[in-house]
């Protein structure tokens, strides 16, 4: 990783940014009953309706490095815990731009969200990833974030 600092600021007009990096959400080998295409119409229309209707527990970041590229997002939401009821501080997408993979961006987005947790009085920031996902649960794995539940899935015939 090299030494560049990211600044991390709140998504303004970065909407086509943002959507053109939802292909990166399934670059990988996805479970046999997932379509690629649903999973990208289905992330860009969930994404599209945070980014346009803003919701209050809702919070998208852009990350730009030192010459004002940008070359990442997280999108954050405050939610509620099952089991305790406290706030947690959910990660619902990250990804960062392929060619600034490695520079440390989404460590320096990761760490961003843990500050916004403790702003926030969150109990945990939590996380869905892909089985197939190698790079993101590296990544995730290295932040710290250990398995918490386990979603199975079947499909019905």
């Amino acid at each position: 990783m090299s030494d560049t600092h990211f600044l991390i600021r709140l998504a303004e007009d970065d909407d086509d940014f943002i959507l053109g990096l939802v292909p990166r959400f399934v670059d990988f080998s996805l479970p046999a009953w997932r379509k690629r295409h649903e999973c990208i119409e289905g992330i860009r229309k969930d994404l599209s309706r945070h980014l346009d209707d803003q919701p209050s527990n809702s919070y998208v970041f852009v990350a730009e490095n030192d010459d004002g590229d940008r070359v990442g997002f997280i999108h954050l939401q405050k939610t509620q815990d099952f089991f305790t009821g406290r706030a947690n501080c959910h990660i619902s997408d990250l990804a960062v731009v392929p060619r600034h993979e490695g520079q440390g961006v989404g460590k320096a987005l990761i760490e961003h969200a843990m500050e916004w947790a403790r702003e926030h009085q969150c109990q945990l920031v939590t996380l869905a990833v892909f089985p197939g996902n190698e790079r993101a649960k590296a990544l995730y794995e290295a932040a710290g974030f250990n398995l918490d539940l386990l979603r199975m899935a079947k499909p019905v015939h």
